[in-house]
Parts: structure tokens; C-alpha cells; sequence
């Protein structure tokens, strides 16, 4: 345990930001497994409408981790490495279609 004042304000902070930093990254890897499963529905079956809930799955799980890497919860290179990876889910995808 913290023996000085300043110490055992540090280590509230850090837990406060500890806990800050889990929501965030729970929340990247929830829209990231509805991002997969919208793509893999898409593979199945790709429609129109599934195509747009694809992007629309996309579009959240972006602005999420360019959140994160904004706050400084990701760093800025994981995050762009979680989206290429993301983007390379569908790419094949979007060649056959065309």
C-alpha cells in the first residue's frame, strides 16, 4: 500500500485510468467480433443489405479505436494494425463482387 499522500493519489489515478482503459478496449474487441460475424453473414449471403451492415460494423469499430488511440489507451500503431487487419477481412470479399 501507498505510504505517502502523493503516492496513494497516484495509485487512484492509475486505477481510475486502468479502469478507463479496459472499457475502451473491451469495447474494440466487442465491435470487432460484430464486425467478423457481419462479414462472415456477408460471405454467406451477400446482399445489398448485408453489405451496408458490413460498413455500417465497420464504421463504429473504426471511430472506436481512433478513439482509443486518442485517449492514449492504444498506441497508434496497434490501432492502425487492428484496422488493416479488419479491412483485409473484406477485401477478398468486395473483388468477387465486383
Amino acid at each position: 500500500m501507498a505510504n505517502t499522500k502523493s503516492a496513494l493519489k497516484r495509485a487512484q489515478t492509475s486505477e481510475r485510468n486502468r479502469l478507463r482503459n479496459k472499457a475502451y478496449k473491451s469495447a474494440v474487441k466487442t465491435l470487432m467480433k460484430k464486425y467478423i460475424s457481419a462479414v462472415e453473414v456477408y460471405t454467406a449471403d451477400p446482399t445489398p443489405e448485408s453489405k451496408q451492415a458490413v460498413d455500417a460494423r465497420m464504421s463504429e469499430v473504426y471511430s472506436k479505436i481512433d478513439k482509443a488511440v486518442k485517449r492514449g489507451v492504444l498506441h497508434p500503431n496497434n490501432g492502425a494494425r487492428k484496422k488493416s487487419r479488419l479491412a483485409h477481412k473484406l477485401k477478398p470479399l468486395t473483388q468477387t463482387a465486383q
